[in-house]
């Protein structure tokens, strides 16, 4: 069965056609989810949000062949959502399991792995967002730029200045820019 039959059948409220089309990108999501949160349990409550966000709101999906690029516009914006609630509360990351299986240096693997963490840590959410979806899941600019709800141009501009951060963050840690973008000023 194809994506927009499996659409067609949770519009009218078939529960495991909405399984068969959500269920496989969970594990991507959340751990995007974390990525841009910075918090499992938060991850976990965005993706949950984003999921719910769906299910009441499959009715409105105009183009079924879009499912995928919706869920995780949904997702994401959920997680921005949630940054914008709790500015003030300190957040953690929990990296999840690294794959062991590719037989490199597993120990490089890991180091690699928490310099890149750390220097995404120091970007804002909605810098990280665009990193993680642009990076991680994949998506094109103009995609992420729409699932923001920003001009494809501060995408752009965005994207460019956070992975400048980041590389400036990696190149020297003792200089530890804040990857923030200065209040009054639009990025």
């Amino acid at each position: 069965m194809d994506q927009r039959d499996l659409v067609e059948r949770a519009k009218g409220g078939d529960h495991d056609a909405f399984e068969a089309l959500a269920g496989p990108q969970v594990s991507r999501l959340d751990a995007a989810a974390r990525l841009i949160l910075r918090d499992p349990d938060l991850a976990r409550d965005a993706v949950q949000d984003g999921f719910i966000r769906a299910w009441r709101n499959l009715p409105a999906l105009r183009d079924p062949d879009r499912f995928d690029a919706w869920i995780r516009r949904l997702v994401v914006n959920s997680c921005l959502d949630m940054t914008r609630r709790r500015r003030r509360r300190a957040i953690e990351v929990e990296l999840s399991p690294l794959d062991t299986t590719g037989g490199g240096d597993f120990a490089a693997s890991v180091v690699d792995r928490d310099v890149l963490d750390r220097a995404l840590r120091l970007l804002e959410p909605e810098w990280r967002a665009i990193v993680v979806m642009h990076y991680y899941l994949g998506m094109p600019l103009p995609e992420v730029a729409a699932a923001l709800g920003i001009p494809l141009g501060t995408a752009k501009s965005r994207l460019h200045r956070a992975i400048g951060l980041m590389r400036l963050n990696l190149d020297g840690e003792d200089a530890r820019p804040t990857g923030r973008v200065p209040e009054g000023r639009p990025a």
